[in-house]
């Protein structure tokens, strides 16, 4: 295992690297297990026509792995592509957490960013209408901070127990093995807080050019805990400083056809170039008490905050100046989770987010193996001790002679006073229960407002391209949909209705 280090880059890549030059001397061709290779181009046989010998070890060891090369797909974020780069603090905000990486003006920290199409498979093209998952990893000397969001500031549940429900309609009809407009609009027809990201997929922005183009949001509410206890709720915004550009209709299907990696490409030639793209974040900040009285409940993730009641405030920017050298190792293998946090940032009663901090360690445990944090692109600056020990594809020392149970009386690391259990607290009340979010005005009051700010041409392109997806359904599943739609705004339900009944005369 190579140590940390305290400079990332040249540890990142001794730690990526071959451990034997590739010089035409000293980088002889081997198996596995190290051994020599005499002959890679021909298998072992019985003279020139006869049967493979099971001898062959460097055959079965070459075969072997060949067969054992893929690991599980992401079920979400299958498709996507990643750049090394550093995050720099423009802004203090050291008033509002005790979170080291923030703490200081001008502090840089190594990071890796992922950019992903949510609901396709690894193979679709990059260019589909569809969220962009908008990932980053902070390697900081507390631990590593991960945010983990999308292109949107908001999404399409509240509740994560419909989160599989959700992914399944997006996925292939279990028994065509086809995509099913039917499952779709038949689920979000009966889950109405969805049309609001509806109605940004269907904007301009479900179209974005290419992965430089675009701004990104942790969606979620987290929160802040400073030096002195003291908490405040916020949401993160990462706006592009590339300006946001989409792609017309059109073109993101002629690049589906001409270049279904284009974003993919795009981000990698544009750093190959040396037009390392960047993002300024921001935060939305407010009290307990701010987001415990505001006017909608700052822990659903299908609604904005206002930023004319919390005014966004720059924090600092991210840059990404340097591709992966090997695609599976760096941006398959990145394992993110919302989970990752260090001192000064704690959750909040967010459903959605509750359910993701859960199962997203779990889903890279399944893909890669519970050590999958040991893994070089996964690894933090910070030595890791603990009791945990074992699993498939240990790369440490697996805790040596320390014991691997605690309390003890053999010594080992042992608790961290810095860390204020109090931090984590929040104060809860109620009855357990299966309590469900009612679906009332509130839902239908911010996609109202998004529709009347949009010009004539914006509220027609989406116009356009919602009736457009929406007729592939039954039109059953339209029915259900379009009142939603009038619920928003009369003119702007009524205008698809049409265009449904001009496309179907069943309707």
């Amino acid at each position: 295992m190579i140590p940390p280090s305290n400079n990332f880059k040249q540890d990142a890549n001794a730690a990526l690297s071959t451990e034997v030059p590739l010089d035409s001397d000293l980088g002889r061709l081997t198996t596995g297990s190290g051994g020599p290779v005499q002959n890679n181009q021909a298998s072992m046989t019985v003279g020139d026509t006869g049967p493979i010998l099971l001898q062959d070890i460097n055959l079965i060891d070459k075969l072997a792995h060949f067969g054992r090369e893929r690991i599980p797909d992401r079920v979400v974020h299958a498709k996507g592509a990643g750049a090394h780069g550093y995050f720099e603090v423009t802004k203090d905000i050291s008033h509002l957490t005790c979170a080291k990486f923030l703490g200081k003006v001008g502090k840089r920290t190594p990071m890796f960013a992922r950019f992903s199409v949510v609901s396709v498979e690894r193979g679709s093209p990059d260019t589909v209408r569809n969220p962009r998952g908008f990932a980053l990893k902070f390697y900081t000397e507390e631990g590593n901070y991960d945010m983990v969001g999308n292109n949107t500031p908001i999404f399409f549940i509240r509740d994560p127990i419909l989160f599989p429900d959700f992914v399944h309609t997006q996925k292939p009809d279990p028994r065509t093995n086809m995509a099913n407009p039917d499952m779709q609009w038949d689920f979000l027809s009966h889950v109405p807080e969805s049309m609001h990201e509806l109605m940004l997929l269907f904007s301009e922005r479900g179209l974005p050019d290419g992965y430089r183009h675009m701004h990104g949001y942790s969606s979620h509410t987290y929160k802040f805990i400073n030096d002195e206890g003291v908490a405040h709720y916020f949401k993160w915004h990462f706006r592009t400083n590339q300006g946001i550009k989409n792609l017309s209709v059109e073109k993101a299907a002629e690049l589906q056809v001409s270049d279904p990696d284009y974003s993919t490409r795009d981000l990698f030639e544009s750093i190959e170039r040396g037009e390392y793209p960047s993002w300024t974040a921001y935060i939305q900040v407010m009290t307990e008490e701010e987001a415990l009285n505001y006017k909608y409940d700052v822990f659903d993730v299908t609604k904005v905050i206002s930023q004319k009641d919390f005014p966004l405030q720059e924090v600092g920017r991210f840059v990404l100046n340097r591709n992966p050298e090997n695609y599976f190792a760096e941006v398959e293998q990145a394992a993110f989770s919302p989970a990752n946090m260090v001192p000064g940032i704690a959750p909040s009663p967010d459903r959605i987010l509750q359910g993701r901090l859960i199962i997203y360690q779990d889903t890279q445990s399944h893909r890669m193996g519970p050590n999958y944090q040991q893994l070089p692109i996964n690894r933090p600056l910070v030595p890791v001790l603990n009791q945990q020990r074992d699993g498939r594809m240990c790369f440490t020392n697996n805790g040596g002679r320390l014991p691997n149970y605690q309390p003890n009386s053999f010594g080992g690391p042992s608790e961290d006073p810095r860390v204020r259990e109090v931090d984590m607290q929040s104060a809860v009340k109620g009855y357990a229960g299966r309590h469900t979010i009612k679906v009332t005005e509130a839902d239908f009051e911010q996609p109202r407002k998004m529709f009347s700010i949009m010009s004539k041409s914006e509220q027609q392109y989406l116009i356009d391209n919602f009736a457009g997806a929406l007729s592939l359904a039954q039109p059953v599943f339209q029915r259900k949909i379009v009142p939603h739609l009038k619920r928003i705004d009369s003119d702007y339900g009524s205008r698809i209705e049409a265009i449904l009944k001009q496309k179907n005369a069943d309707y």
